[in-house]
């Protein structure tokens, strides 16, 4: 016989909330009584199904969930009366029984999460390479919304808890003016051609906004304001370049010899539009491979502390899937001529997209969130999906432009 007296409170959307006056209900019932439990409020009665026992000495902790609420009990002592071993092989097959249909939700979860992540990832494929083809305004446009977005995560991400704890974050109408100069760099870009002067421009007047703001001014949100520039407004602005400036046509293959004239005709089919094709793709595959040779098949060995989740054989694999990308490409296209060019245009993709993606997961982890945002069902927030280009467009731009003669046409 089991004996325990029950002072239950509740939990909504995982805040305590002050519970109703309860009135404290003794319970006398032979194993296995923790499979339901009636429960007096001052307005009315509930009856809990118990979920689970975790027990250690004499004591026991029983937990229930209900649809819309989780019922706590804050204090539950079972006294021990004789537990025989029939009643603990009860108790055991219980747990066990929890156990494994928490995994079976745990294993639905991840499906529904996967299934989300294709759907919408091939949607947004599809958006995103007819962008990409269209070039010009239409893609610094379609590049600009997605800055600002991302600008305004990143910000939000400063704001959190877990950074504003040891930091001064910058005001919010700061962010806000700088989430709008990260979406004109872009533009800018197009229009003039450089960045530099926007750039330092930008920081002048963010500098300068702070500096005369009300209160003491803090070099926390100088150091967050101007990093916040350098990383939404100025790295992307490099994507730009690569797709728009490099207008040489690369009529070195069929394909650019029989592009439709209504996607733009022989003219349209640049090196700029070959370079970031081919970049984008290798850096898909590089998340891809990673992903399955990391997760799914058998990656063992942490990678880095700031992201737990990935090991030295995700990045071995991603690597290799990435470079085979680029080279195999490169023959498709017939850009770049050298096969030394295109491993290193793999090498390049790689390790900007995977700086790229260790970067905003340490602003993450010290945000203490998941993910950035969750304007993508299954992927997250803008930032989450773009963290991986930041860096890769100004590597592959600089190396085109410097390494690469005639553009590598």
């Amino acid at each position: 016989m089991l004996r325990s007296n029950y002072e239950i409170g509740t939990i909504f959307s995982g805040t305590r909330a002050t519970a109703p006056p309860v009135r404290r209900r003794s319970c006398s019932r032979s194993l296995p009584f923790f499979k339901s439990l009636e429960v007096s409020f001052a307005t009315t009665k509930v009856n809990i199904r118990l979920m689970r026992m975790d027990s250690y000495g004499g004591c026991g902790i029983p937990v229930t969930k209900l649809p819309r609420h989780l019922i706590v009990m804050d204090v539950a002592r079972v006294e021990p009366d004789g537990l025989d071993e029939k009643a603990q092989k009860e108790v055991d097959e219980g747990s066990n029984l929890l156990e494994k249909e928490e995994m079976h939700l745990e294993e639905q979860h991840k499906a529904g999460q996967l299934k989300n992540r294709v759907i919408y990832g091939f949607v947004i494929g599809i958006a995103v390479g007819g962008i990409i083809l269209a070039g010009g305004w239409v893609y610094t446009i379609g590049v600009a919304a997605a800055v600002f977005i991302a600008a305004r995560e990143y910000f939000g991400l400063v704001r959190s808890d877990g950074i504003a704890m040891g930091m001064t974050p910058p005001p919010r109408y700061v962010s806000r003016v700088c989430s709008v100069i990260c979406a004109l760099m872009p533009v800018w870009t197009l229009y003039a051609g450089h960045i530099d002067i926007s750039v330092t421009s930008a920081a002048f007047v963010v500098a300068t906004a702070l500096l005369l703001q009300r209160g003491n001014p803090r070099f926390a949100q100088l150091s967050s304001a101007v990093f916040g520039l350098f990383y939404c407004g100025y790295l992307p602005c490099f994507w730009v370049k690569l797709r728009c400036s490099l207008s040489l046509p690369a009529l070195n293959t069929k394909i650019g010899y029989f592009w439709p004239v209504l996607l733009g005709g022989p003219t349209h089919w640049t090196a700029g539009l070959v370079a970031t094709l081919l970049s984008i793709s290798s850096i898909i595959a590089a998340d891809t491979f990673a992903f399955l040779g990391g997760k799914q098949a058998f990656g063992r060995t942490p990678l880095i502390n700031i992201s737990p989740k990935k090991t030295w054989e995700g990045a071995i694999v991603g690597l290799a899937g990435c470079v085979a990308t680029s080279v195999i490409l490169s023959k498709l296209l017939f850009w770049p001529k050298s096969l030394t060019s295109a491993v290193a245009l793999g090498f390049l993709n790689f390790f900007g997209s995977l700086f790229g993606d260790l970067t905003e997961s340490m602003i993450k982890r010290d945000a203490g969130v998941k993910d950035s945002g969750s304007l993508i069902p299954g992927h997250g927030g803008i930032l989450d999906r773009v963290d991986s280009y930041i860096f890769t467009g100004a590597l592959v731009y600089s190396f085109v432009k410097t390494f690469l003669p005639l553009w590598g046409v």
